[in-house]
């Protein structure tokens, strides 16, 4: 029999919850009776955010590359609301580019906020989530899974999420703390309809088969994320047929690279060529938060 946990009363902390994925879960948590910590770099947002939730819900400013902060909206969430059962590491960018032609700055900044954005938060929350035998929910997506041209940073973050999730929850499991892994394929965020808008990822798409290049809702995510919280699952997933091209990587991989090659040539080539213009850019313009 599947395991319930009660959310009603539960502390949540989310990063990244100015808008899109992490917004979406503190409304339906909200809704769910569960005290919401959101935490990201927009106050105005966040602000409005808490304004729009009610008196259940308090806004932090921070940075997940920046530990201090980090740490001192860990404190406040616990000063305001007596500690945190479970916390969300939703925070993450998604820039464009290739290995040879990307900003440095813009592949590093994408590790630095999904990879090790997603360390610091777990490492600050840790002592309190685990003091509550509660649960922690890392953000990954199924480009853990399956790898796309023009995201190697991104893929490389992810998977590295699931990996660690992985690891941390044999680490943790005799202290009664539960630990999944959320899976994603394409959401209606800010950061998909942006990253669609440009050249090379539209061509893309257009040319992947199935389903893999539909675009889900952000409730549906937010719904999965509520049903892994109310289970304390391994796994979360969005849309619901997510499970199939993961337990399928293996052969999927190979697949779409094959059926793909002239779009992904065509795709690499444009992308290359609007590198320098991209680069001009500054990087907020160049990498939306999720």
């Amino acid at each position: 029999m599947a395991e319930h946990y009660d959310v009603p009363g539960k502390v949540v902390l989310i990063t990244g919850a100015a808008r899109g994925i992490g917004a979406e879960a503190a409304r339906q948590l909200y809704a769910k009776g569960a005290q919401i910590s959101l935490v990201g770099i927009e106050p105005e947002l966040l602000e409005q955010r808490a304004r729009e939730l009610g008196a259940r819900a308090a806004w932090f400013e921070a940075d997940v590359t920046d530990t201090e902060a980090l740490h001192g909206a860990v404190d406040a969430t616990v000063e305001r609301f007596g500690g945190i059962d479970v916390v969300i590491a939703n925070a993450g960018i998604a820039p464009i580019g290739t290995v040879a032609t990307i900003d440095p700055e813009a592949f590093e900044r994408t590790i630095e906020i999904n990879l090790l954005g997603v360390w610091r938060t777990v490492r600050a929350t840790l002592p309190h989530v685990v003091a509550r035998r509660g649960y922690i929910l890392p953000i990954a997506s199924l480009a853990a899974a399956l790898h796309m041209p023009l995201m190697a940073h991104y893929a490389a973050t992810k998977a590295g999420v699931e990996a660690f999730s992985n690891s941390l929850r044999g680490e943790v499991a005799h202290t009664g703390t539960k630990v999944g892994v959320a899976y994603f394929s394409f959401i209606g965020t800010d950061m998909v309809h942006e990253s669609f808008e440009e050249g090379p990822a539209k061509l893309l798409r257009e040319n992947t088969p199935g389903p893999v290049s539909g675009v889900a809702s952000v409730e549906s995510a937010g719904r999965a994320i509520v049903r892994a919280i109310e289970r304390r699952a391994r796994k979360a997933y969005a849309p619901r047929w997510v499970p199939i091209p993961l337990a399928l990587r293996g052969v999927l991989q190979p697949l779409i690279e094959k059926q793909n090659h002239d779009a992904i040539e065509q795709a690499v080539k444009l992308t290359d060529a609007e590198a320098p213009a991209r680069a001009e850019q500054p990087l907020a313009e160049r990498a939306t938060s999720e």
